[in-house]
């Protein structure tokens, strides 16, 4: 490390080791949050001369990096889901499918009939607006041509339909067994 490193990490270390916390909320993480931050900072040092505001850069590092580990972590966590630590799979099992399994394909199926049939309980207007979006795919133009309203008025209802669907999904017990806990 040359003396600019130097002289930036005792600037800015505290700063940064509390903004790594702040992020993780965890001590552990932080300071391998810290650490990855502080290794972008090494491989990028040709920069640290021609940085204006080198706090902010540094802050932008932190959060950029913290925001790669966390998508990280969520693509790791939908394929590694409720599994043991130690494995007695191949890696390569754990690389979701193109094609759905038979399982997938009926949960898939029974989720859409249920939702299905709630919209079919949703006022006409809902149903209708509802419909016209999402199955017939017209634009929001078009809907409002159709149905002689004004765009506000097709937003609206897509809104207040797309909220009283939530309610009525919400309140079925039979559909909380398809919602991940």
């Amino acid at each position: 490390m040359n003396v600019t490193l130097d002289h930036v990490y005792e600037e800015y270390n505290r700063y940064m080791y509390h903004l790594c916390l702040k992020l993780t909320r965890n001590q552990t993480e932080a300071e391998d949050l810290m650490q990855e931050v502080w290794l972008k900072v090494v491989r990028y040092e040709t920069n640290v001369k021609d940085v204006d505001h080198l706090k902010a850069w540094l802050t932008t590092i932190c959060m950029n990096t913290f925001r790669d580990r966390y998508r990280k972590n969520v693509r790791i966590s939908k394929h590694v889901m409720n599994q043991p630590e130690t494995l007695d799979v191949p890696v390569l099992d754990l690389v979701p499918s193109e094609t759905l399994s038979s399982e997938d394909l009926l949960e898939k199926s029974d989720l859409s009939q249920m939702v299905r049939d709630k919209i079919s309980e949703l006022d006409s207007i809902y149903q209708t607006t509802v419909m016209y979006f999402y199955v017939h795919q017209y634009s929001l133009i078009e809907i409002a041509e159709i149905m002689k309203v004004s765009i506000g008025t097709v937003k609206s209802r897509l809104f207040r339909a797309k909220q009283r669907l939530k309610e009525m999904l919400i309140a079925d017990s039979a559909i909380t067994d398809y919602i991940p806990a």
